[in-house]
């Protein structure tokens, strides 16, 4: 039947949580039934290697509509494909039955699902180190395909013909470099050949998913080293429907974060930093990146303002002037630009951080609430207009500067400016 031994090699207990106690009790319900069920995939693979999984699977010999008939609250996501959603204890658990999965004409789905058993649904799976089954009662694990021999070497490595598992969903060639970054595991050669011979057809999977696949990437510590191996593997230009780079990626490798930063703010930033290993990045790199890794508006905008200023930061930071260096210093994105300077160039990075906290202490600080707005010119008596806009940013840069330091005093400096433009000086 295959090596069944402890579910962890590496000598760290997973502590119980709800989702793990959930998918037990459902193991347990189709059991009582007198059916196969086992933990599987994932959750497995986390738990033989001592990680806590986020989320638990279970498989079993069950066909979809005996699930339904044996829980009381599923639902059917993909009931051809033998999967149902059961709420249990508070959590979702996705059930399915084991299969057998033939043609990909899509490069995603299979064109037919047959019901099998255990084994024959561990070899259609893509990597051996995913090809686990547990028994949550005993933590006896059910290994067809020689997974746990891979997580002890370290190795990612195709079940059966790796091109053929990268044929039948060519995402599984970002799925191998993630695990592989993810874990410190090396790609077995046999399937980083198919992977570099098969790089071309991930051009054919949708954009979405590749972006997810990236997103989840550079949201992991291990970000460099798998933007590395993409490069390495010859999926960097199909990634982003680019033609391929030959720069450094130090600037990646330096990039770090504190943990404090949103998950936009993270993508971004390795965006950002990704982008100016492979070549000084132009301005239409957001658009671009945007449409081959289906960025969302924010990120799209961030990746934007950050490259913008990374560019000007060089050449212009140390002629600006005290609003100007303000206004940049306020911005949204600015936080992330000064880790990837930082990367960068660490020198420039520190000068301008001490700029900037220099700017913090001075005059209301970086962005304080203008003294003067719009309704309080019209509550003047001046008619709203065009002339507005730079009549409150003239203000405003002086309050910025600290030569505004009361309403009374902005809307002097604003009459001045307006009755100039209603009144300009004649020419000679």
């Amino acid at each position: 039947m295959g090596d069944r031994s402890s579910s962890n090699q590496f000598g760290r207990r997973v502590p119980e949580s709800r989702e793990r106690s959930a998918a037990t009790a459902i193991v347990q319900a189709l059991r009582e039934q007198r059916l196969v069920a086992y933990l599987a995939g994932g959750c497995v693979r986390d738990e033989v290697m001592g990680h806590a999984p986020k989320d638990y699977d279970v498989a079993t010999d069950a066909r979809p509509e005996r699930v339904r008939q044996i829980f009381r609250h599923t639902q059917a996501v993909g009931e051809h494909f033998g999967v149902i959603l059961v709420r249990e204890q508070g959590c979702t658990v996705e059930v399915a039955t084991f299969r057998h999965e033939s043609g990909y004409r899509d490069r995603r789905r299979p064109d037919a699902v047959t019901f099998t058993d255990a084994q024959n649904d561990a070899r259609r799976r893509d990597f051996t180190i995913n090809g686990l089954f547990m028994d949550p009662m005993s933590g006896e694990v059910i290994d067809y395909v020689g997974g746990q021999a891979d997580i002890k070497a370290g190795v990612i490595r195709a079940i059966g013909d790796p091109a053929a598992r990268l044929g039948e969903d060519h995402l599984r060639a970002l799925r191998a470099v993630r695990f592989a970054a993810r874990f410190e595991f090396t790609i077995e050669a046999a399937t980083a050949e198919a992977i570099r011979c098969d790089a071309a057809e991930l051009r054919g999977v949708s954009r979405e998913r590749i972006g997810q696949e990236i997103r989840l990437m550079l949201l992991d510590d291990h970000r460099a080293r798998a933007i590395k191996l993409l490069t390495e593997l010859g999926l960097d230009a199909p990634v982003l429907d680019e033609a391929k780079a030959s720069g450094l990626l130090r600037t990646l490798e330096a990039l770090s974060f504190s943990g404090d930063e949103k998950a936009p703010e993270v993508i971004v930033a390795s965006l950002a930093a990704w982008a100016v290993g492979r070549g000084a990045p132009d301005s239409r790199l957001a658009a671009r990146w945007r449409r081959a890794l289906v960025l969302s508006n924010e990120e799209r905008g961030g990746l934007a303002a950050v490259i913008a200023d990374l560019a000007r930061i060089p050449g212009e930071w140390a002629g600006m002037g005290v609003a100007a260096r303000k206004r940049m210093a306020a911005g949204p994105w600015f936080a992330m630009v000064l880790k990837v300077l930082r990367a960068v160039d660490a020198g420039t990075a520190a000068r301008v951080r001490s700029d900037v906290e220099s700017l913090q202490r001075h005059a209301g600080g970086i962005a304080p609430t203008p003294l003067v707005t719009g309704d309080d010119l019209v509550a003047a008596g001046f008619e709203a207009g065009p002339s507005f806009k730079g009549v409150l940013n003239a203000v405003y840069d002086a309050q910025l500067e600290g030569r505004v330091e009361s309403c009374a005093q902005g809307m002097v400096l604003a009459r001045q400016l307006l009755k100039k433009q209603h009144n300009p000086a004649r020419r000679p």
